[in-house]
């Protein structure tokens, strides 16, 4: 399991500056979620996150707007290049507060029972599928049937996410689809080889495959439309004993992070420039056309956060992903915490 060192931890800290003060006004009366009066000493929290992501911009956002400060946080930020499972450890063993991830990398460690509760959510789908026009791939899921589907890895989103769509045309994910992983940035090498005829992952690396190959895809799905659109994506989870002991800084997060994705859906092309100093190798017009394109105004909570979970968790396991025991009604209220109410 991943630890942070003092020194790893330090080198992840950043100082926070405040937005504009007509700025932060304006995005919380949106959100309906205005900062509670600040503590006279601020939290300490540490939130992990992946850099490379660029769908959880609202991390950086908070951080460089203001947000977080404005909830009565001091938020030091990790970059996280671990998996999923092991930062899902990390926040319930106290190494972490609260961590931000994709909801479909989540839902089955979950399922084995750590200890972390969903208190949040970012933004609406990032996750799509394109097919090979030379391949026979098109539009139509089902021709993916005996054709070979390239993945960053067998626990990826994007594999968990197409295996509910492809289970529910009648696709068997595991007899009729062989999933192959190779790099993320060597997918589309794979495909010029021949070895795969389709690719299942997430923006911006998928955006700048098809941007590099003009023509050589269909896209056969995107999270973002259709009738994932308006549901979740990247999630905010915190360990269980850090909502039980301090529920009013688990809420602070929430808070902080929902007026940083309403700030995110009304201001795609200055977040788009924020986050292009997290990840330099990306151009500035990539990321504001990509973000531009991301439901930032959907971040559920409470009820309807523990809603969209228990939707998940019931077409994971009809996909065979989860149990055909878990139950996700019951498994979907243990999992989520509402820290607003």
């Amino acid at each position: 399991m991943a630890d942070f060192s003092q020194e790893q931890r330090n080198a992840w800290k950043r100082r926070h500056f405040l937005g504009a003060a007509a700025g932060v006004a304006t995005v919380g009366a949106a959100s309906g979620l205005l900062p509670q009066v600040a503590r006279s000493q601020p939290r300490k929290i540490t939130l992990a996150w992946s850099q490379a992501s660029f769908c959880q911009v609202p991390v950086p956002i908070a951080l460089e707007r203001g947000f977080f400060t404005q909830n009565g946080l001091d938020v030091e930020v990790l970059n996280w290049g671990g998996a999923a499972d092991q930062l899902l450890e990390a926040l319930a063993t106290g190494k972490a507060e609260v961590g931000v991830g994709l909801i479909h990398r989540w839902i089955k460690p979950l399922e084995a029972g750590l200890d972390v509760k969903i208190v949040g959510s970012v933004h609406g789908g990032c996750l799509r599928l394109v097919g090979v026009k030379s391949a026979g791939v098109t539009t139509d899921l089902r021709t993916l049937k005996g054709k070979v589907i390239g993945v960053s890895d067998l626990n990826s989103p994007a594999k968990q996410f197409y295996g509910i769509h492809l289970a529910k045309k009648g696709v068997d994910i595991d007899k009729d689809i062989e999933w192959r992983v190779f790099p993320a940035d060597l997918l589309d090498v794979a495909v010029k080889k021949g070895e795969i005829h389709a690719i299942a992952d997430g923006d911006p690396n998928l955006y700048l495959i098809e941007k590099r190959n003009p023509g050589v895809f269909a896209e056969l799905g995107n999270s973002a439309t259709g009738e994932y659109a308006e549901k979740i994506c990247c999630v905010l989870g915190a360990g269980a004993k850090f909502v039980r002991e301090d529920r009013k800084s688990a809420a602070a997060v929430v808070r902080a992070l929902a007026q940083a994705s309403n700030y995110v859906a009304e201001n795609p092309n200055e977040s788009a420039k924020i986050f292009a100093r997290y990840t330099p190798k990306f151009e500035v017009s990539d990321l504001q056309r990509l973000i531009a394109e991301l439901t930032y105004k959907h971040h559920p909570h409470g009820g309807r956060l523990q809603d969209e979970v228990q939707a998940f968790a019931a077409d994971f396991r009809e996909a065979g992903i989860l149990k055909k025991s878990t139950d996700p009604v019951r498994f979907a209220h243990h999992i989520t915490q509402d820290v607003l109410s």
